[in-house]
């Protein structure tokens, strides 16, 4: 099994970084906003942290290829850096503490490019959480301050919680009954949105949640976290990993009664 202990530790500099950043304009008055393509939004803060990331992965890590959100992909080669700057900019522009940075090493292999290392950091919360392939799952401020997490152990629907982002996406998709028929028979669900939900899954306080349309910059950090964690994460199709376009993750137990409902129905 191959050490990712230095891919970790410049991942959590990444991230000290990013929060310093993002932090410093969070509530700022003159937050500068613009609408992208897609209408969805973007701030500065979320260009400046991905730019400051890019800066210290051409330093730190030179040959290795890098993807984010706001400025594509640059590089080629078996190992790819992902980075989200800013995993719920609808939050941070309005104020809402609940959004991270997303940072994830990738690397090609027999199933394609699969995150091997994971950071998830959320300043505004003072939360962090990350992980490394064969290593386990952890939350904390730092390495050296650090708990292990791990997923529940519900085994039914019934007595799950299940998070969710929004009602958006699932009835053009043909999912909506059966995401409908799922938050009836769950004992709770909540619309956490963003990161928030895998990290959940990730420490057991959550059982299940989805969403129907993502990109692999939204998942990626969250995927290995959440099978570091003992949990799994596929898309809704079932294929593991985050390359799927939407995603499933549940502590393993209730996976498949999770697909089961999200998939369409004849």
């Amino acid at each position: 099994m191959p050490d990712y202990h230095d891919d970790l530790r410049l991942a959590h500099v990444l991230a000290d970084a990013a929060d310093a950043a993002t932090m410093d304009r969070f509530k700022a008055l003159d937050l500068k906003v613009e609408t992208k393509p897609d209408m969805t939004p973007v701030s500065e803060a979320d260009k400046a942290a991905e730019e400051l990331i890019r800066g210290h992965l051409h330093r730190a890590r030179p040959r290795d290829a890098i993807l984010g959100e706001e400025y594509g992909l640059e590089g080629t080669g078996p190992r790819r850096w992902v980075v989200d700057p800013i995993d719920g900019t609808k939050n941070y522009v309005r104020g809402v503490p609940v959004w991270a940075t997303l940072i994830s090493l990738m690397e090609d292999g027999d199933d394609g490019f699969q995150p091997v290392v994971g950071v998830v950091s959320a300043p505004a919360l003072n939360r962090r959480w990350w992980a490394a392939k064969g290593s386990g799952a952890f939350t904390g401020r730092s390495l050296a301050s650090a708990t292990r997490i791990q997923v529940s152990k519900v085994e039914r629907i019934a007595d799950s919680s299940f998070a969710y982002a929004s009602l958006g996406g699932w009835e053009e998709q043909g999912r909506l009954d059966g995401f409908l028929d799922l938050t009836r028979a769950c004992w709770r669900t909540r619309g956490y949105g963003d990161f928030w939900p895998y990290m959940m899954v990730a420490e057991g306080s959550v059982d299940i949640c989805a969403e129907p349309e993502l990109s692999l910059w939204d998942m990626a950090a969250n995927a290995i976290v959440v099978q570091e964690a003992g949990g799994r994460f596929t898309s809704l199709d079932g294929v593991p990993g985050p390359g799927g376009g939407n995603a499933a993750a549940s502590n393993g137990l209730l996976h498949s009664d999770l697909l089961s409902y999200l998939n369409p129905r004849p």
